[in-house]
């Protein structure tokens, strides 16, 4: 149940300052006061001031929903606020208020039904990720036969976002060895979109945690951790899936639970405000929550006791937003990338969202492609071998990015890089 006194004093915390104005990507891209926290924190007082009417700021309720619709959750704004206004929270609230009191248009109402059965069945989203990758082409020659109709337009920037690589269908086993010395005993959450797009990244986060000492386990049970239904209002479907998950994970009695999705990280550390209001499953949401570590935190958190291999690249590192602005990880990937002989790592003069963002690039094409294509010029400039990052929407978005702008540079996951490093370093042990 949303808790009209708390969310109405959290947003009087606002002084409308103006400080969050420059970190806002959608504010930047757009330049107007309603798509910039501090105008929809104003917006948003007017669903939850003391009349709770829309009507009493002098902005239709449909305006204020698509002026946070807008927002890409991304939390830059968090992160400057002195007054530490928790907009991500307050948004995520006021979307579930407005689409309680309004019935769904129709298209919307199957979209998202079609959502939640994928998220609940990996093989169904394996098969569309399977599929996403043969009709890439589909979408451009959608677009070659009809170039000035905006459904074609909208294919191919859909097709865009699609794998570049074949999806692999190789499941992990149940329980990974630790190699060498044991050290401990960890969880590794699969994902829906690194299971389906991903898998390789997965198995690669499962050999270099079993290669510094941990024990992996992989319980198939597990699903999608529901932030992708909870970034589109569907509330109820993410608490039906975070509480299969607390019961998968519970049983495990492990260390940790180690998340390479950053996206999934920032969301199941959120259990325990999912389910704070229900006697039943809070205590177990948050005993969950305290376990997620993101791969890179847990490495460099307890240290790595099998140094990698030599790579000789030139990387830079991109921070996905629900890493850098929600879990505040920052300086654990590049300590984990500064251990790889021979790698030289660039600063990437850029924080602002690519534009991923969920299934924003999907429902906000224009928004998001004006983000990644900002992205990609700044990756372009710094010039790297390699962009490394730690979420599968960053890792796509970018990489369409890049590839529209006729850039060659390719994107590997930060697991991946540290895998190919200790396979480096296998391979030189064997011919020694």
């Amino acid at each position: 149940m949303l808790d009209v006194p708390a969310v109405a004093n959290a947003l009087r915390a606002c002084t409308q300052c103006g400080r969050c104005l420059p970190s806002c990507p959608t504010y930047r891209v757009h330049g107007t006061e309603g798509d910039s926290p501090r105008g929809r924190v104003w917006l948003m007082r007017g669903l939850w001031g003391e009349s709770g009417d829309p009507a009493a700021i002098g902005v239709a309720p449909a305006d204020i929903e698509r002026h946070l619709a807008e927002c890409l959750d991304c939390r830059a704004c968090e992160v400057v606020c002195p007054s530490e206004v928790p907009v991500g929270t307050l948004v995520a609230a006021s979307k579930e208020l407005m689409r309680a009191g309004r019935r769904r248009p129709l298209v919307e109402t199957l979209a998202l039904a079609a959502l939640r059965r994928v998220l609940l069945r990996p093989r169904w989203l394996a098969l569309a990720a399977h599929t996403a990758y043969w009709a890439r082409p589909i979408g451009r020659a959608a677009l070659r036969l009809a170039p000035t109709s905006v459904w074609a337009k909208r294919l191919a920037e859909s097709m865009d976002l699609a794998p570049r690589w074949k999806p692999s269908s190789r499941e992990l086993p149940r329980v990974v060895p630790a190699s060498g010395v044991k050290r401990g005993k960890v969880a590794l959450f699969t994902g829906c979109v690194m299971r389906a797009a991903f898998a390789e990244t997965n198995a690669a986060t499962a050999r270099v945690l079993a290669r510094n000492g941990f024990e992996v386990h992989v319980p198939p049970q597990q699903r999608c951790c529901g932030a992708l239904l909870e970034h589109n209002g569907d509330v109820d479907g993410a608490r039906r899936l975070a509480r299969q998950n607390i019961a998968v994970f519970e049983v495990m009695r492990t260390d940790a639970t180690v998340v390479n999705a950053a996206g999934c990280g920032a969301f199941l550390k959120a259990y325990a405000g999912l389910f704070r209001d229900d006697p039943d499953w809070s205590v177990r949401a948050a005993r969950l929550a305290a376990s997620v570590r993101d791969a890179a935190e847990h490495l460099a958190n307890v240290g790595l006791n099998a140094r990698p291999g030599r790579l000789d690249l030139t990387v830079a590192y991109q921070d996905p937003c629900h890493l850098l602005n929600v879990q505040r990880i920052r300086s654990q990937p590049r300590a984990l990338l500064r251990s790889i002989e021979g790698l030289r790592c660039l600063t990437l003069n850029d924080e602002q969202c690519c534009g991923s963002a969920g299934t924003y690039n999907l429902t906000h094409p224009e928004t998001a492609r004006e983000l990644g294509s900002r992205k990609a010029a700044a990756v372009t400039r710094t010039s790297p071998d390699v962009l490394v990052t730690a979420n599968p929407g960053c890792h796509l978005q970018i990489e369409a990015a890049l590839r529209r702008g006729g850039s060659d540079i390719r994107v590997m996951h930060l697991m991946d890089v540290l895998d190919s490093a200790y396979r480096a370093e296998h391979a030189v042990r064997a011919v020694n």
